[in-house]
């Protein structure tokens, strides 16, 4: 299995450009909603990054 690296590297830019979108537009919002993870538990925390996981995985399975 050979990693294409440009493939890679333009996911990873993607990435940091979807997550910067957010706080550069309602950063009042953000800080609201990192208030709200602090306060959460560790097992909501985990699941709710598991089900992005699965959302990820069946975006690129649809793809």
């Amino acid at each position: 299995m050979n990693i294409n690296w440009d493939d890679l590297l333009t996911a990873f830019a993607l990435v940091l450009i979807i997550e910067g979108l957010l706080p550069f537009t309602v950063p009042e919002k953000i800080k609201d909603v990192y208030r709200s993870l602090q306060q959460a538990s560790s097992n909501n925390l985990r699941m709710m990054g598991l089900a992005s996981i699965i959302a990820g995985l069946v975006l690129l399975y649809l793809v």
